[in-house]
């Protein structure tokens, strides 16, 4: 079984939480695209963790956790990560984790030039986390990268990156005027932080095609979500890489297998971190209420996030572009407190509805929600485990979605808890 575990939203939806828990039927997760500039949060019976690179597979003793060719591998955080999880009494070995010797390195440099941008651009920026991100994947389509294979040819890695370096400071001296990038500063963060990694690199891809071609399955991890793809998403509020389905197998470095299905991650409301539009947002007390009923604060960055009701008109949109199978419905559990769920069903421009979500930036800042309410259920329903223990409002909230969305919900989480959740079906 190959299966895609994807965000139908703005990203924050709950992917690792499900990785989690179904990574249990898996042999392997692969994480296939982005860097570090989102988090996973998992909480189990080891402890609280959050994920920026590492997939969330990394929990369970016995599966195997690839790092693709896709993605782009901050390795300071990286190791960072990697000692937070050893302090927890949870080893990493290279049987355990597998790196992608095609995978790119997000370079010091990057985080500076992210940085730079973002404070140019001033009362523009796009609400980067500044770590980089963006830069490091334009300079991998310039070709001027250095890749984690790199860092088992030594004896050619310096005369590389110099070459990179020349290049790179025309635009940090010159554009910037900042400070000129040094060699032998990148040279010693890269032996700091690249070496202790060198036993992990391999190439996956082989690794990968052998585990498929054996029957082994297999869960590709996304992050962030459908709307902040670089072709499909709120441009130019995007991430820089392809955030779809579609693409697991190519950032994964298995080009040829085809999904066997694709698991949409959905929040019972909405939230968004950063810049860009966001039609359903919610503004004064009532926001304030949902973002602390939900804990929504930024898992990479801690900002707080804004919040908005559940928006049929950009779920729907991104389950479509997913290709969702069927959804997991996350966080049900926090609207425990509304006597009212807000929804967003509609988006108004120029004096008339629509429901299809619209690709012109323009447009969509322009937008403006239409909003109705369904009964709230007024309970905790954290203990729930079956369909039947739900309130019937509950339930009916959650078959509300399924029809609007137009995919089936398998999945309700109740809590963030590894066992919080009901199987629909």
């Amino acid at each position: 079984m190959l299966t895609a575990i994807v965000g139908t939203n703005w990203g924050d939806e709950g992917k690792g939480r499900m990785v989690d828990l179904l990574s249990e039927k898996y042999d392997v997760v692969v994480r296939y695209q982005g860097g570090n500039n989102a988090g996973h949060t998992v909480i189990n019976d080891k402890g609280r963790f959050i994920m920026n690179l590492l997939p969330s597979g990394i929990l369970r003793d016995e599966t195997v956790n690839v790092l693709g060719p896709g993605i782009v591998i901050d390795l300071e955080h990286l190791w960072g990560e990697a000692q937070r999880l050893r302090e927890a009494g949870i080893e990493i070995s290279a049987e355990h984790l597998k790196i992608s010797d095609r995978a790119t390195i997000c370079m010091p440099y990057h985080k500076l030039l992210d940085g730079l941008e973002e404070d140019r651009l001033g009362d523009k920026k796009f609400g980067s986390t500044r770590r980089g991100i963006s830069p490091v994947y334009a300079d991998k389509y310039m070709k001027k990268t250095i890749r984690m294979g790199d860092l088992l040819h030594w004896e050619t890695l310096r005369e590389r990156l110099a070459g990179i370096l020349e290049w790179k400071n025309l635009t940090v001296e010159r554009g910037y005027g900042h400070a000129p990038i040094e060699l032998d500063e990148v040279m010693e963060w890269l032996e700091r932080f690249g070496k202790p990694f060198a036993p992990y690199i391999c190439d996956t891809k082989e690794y990968l095609r052998a585990a498929i071609g054996a029957g082994r399955s297999v869960i590709f991890e996304a992050q962030l979500g459908a709307l902040r793809d670089i072709d499909y998403g709120i441009y130019p509020y995007t991430s820089a890489s392809t955030t779809l389905a579609a693409y697991a197998p190519i950032g994964a470095g298995v080009p040829f297998a085809k999904l066997d299905e694709s698991i949409g991650i959905m929040k019972a409301y909405s939230s968004c971190v950063g810049e860009g539009p966001f039609t359903c947002e919610l503004f004064g007390e009532e926001a304030h209420a949902l973002r602390e009923a939900g804990g929504e604060y930024g898992a990479a960055t801690g900002r707080p996030r804004r919040v908005g009701g559940f928006d049929v008109v950009a779920s729907r949109y991104g389950a479509r572009m997913q290709g969702c199978s069927y959804i997991a419905l996350t966080k049900l559990d926090v609207l425990g407190y509304l006597e009212k769920i807000p929804v967003c069903t509609h988006y108004e421009l120029d004096g008339r509805r629509i429901d299809v979500f619209p690709a012109d930036i323009d447009e969509l800042e322009a937008a403006k929600p239409v909003y109705e309410y369904l009964p709230g259920f007024r309970c905790d329903i954290s203990a729930c485990r079956k369909k039947e223990d739900l309130p019937k409002a509950a339930l009916d909230s959650i078959r509300w979605i399924e029809a609007r969305v137009g995919c089936p919900i398998k999945y309700v989480s109740v809590g963030a808890e590894r066992d919080a959740y009901i199987t629909m079906f």
